[in-house]
């Protein structure tokens, strides 16, 4: 069995490991790296921008501040979610001047963006529940 790693969201950093399973036998697993599930990128941006508007690097450091730096986001990951996300029409963005005094592109949630964070955090209230019945269960 093989895993393939890529830079985009994860949590924590770490290579594949070996590691033998109940019957003794070598089998390869990630060490406390966990690629995330399609969609909790922007349900974590959402979540982010539901307080203020942000730039993209103040995204990223207040998702890692929450996650207490278990949950890595990927520049790779981060913008082209940020463009996705404003051409549906759940963010809209404009520019200004950083606390750094640069240029910096400023993110904003719409009220689109507001009904879907609701609607996202619904659903991961339910997937969330459906694993850890079937992980209670086994």
């Amino acid at each position: 069995m093989e895993f393939v790693s890529s830079p985009l969201d994860s949590l924590g950093k770490a290579p594949l490991v070996s590691v033998p399973d109940n019957l003794g036998e070598q089998f390869f697993m990630a060490n406390e790296r966990t690629d995330l599930m399609q969609g909790t990128l922007e349900l974590l941006i959402l979540n982010t921008l539901a307080r203020e508007s942000m730039h993209g690097y103040g995204i990223v450091q207040r998702i890692h501040e929450a996650a207490e730096d278990l949950l890595k986001v990927e520049d790779g990951s981060l913008y082209p979610a940020l463009y996705r996300m404003e051409e549906r029409g759940w963010i809209k963005s404009e520019w200004g001047v950083s606390e750094n005094n640069r240029r910096a592109k400023f993110y904003k949630l719409t009220s689109k963006g507001r009904k879907k964070l609701e609607a996202e955090r619904a659903n991961w209230n339910r997937i969330s529940k459906a694993i850890t019945k079937v992980l209670q269960a086994t």
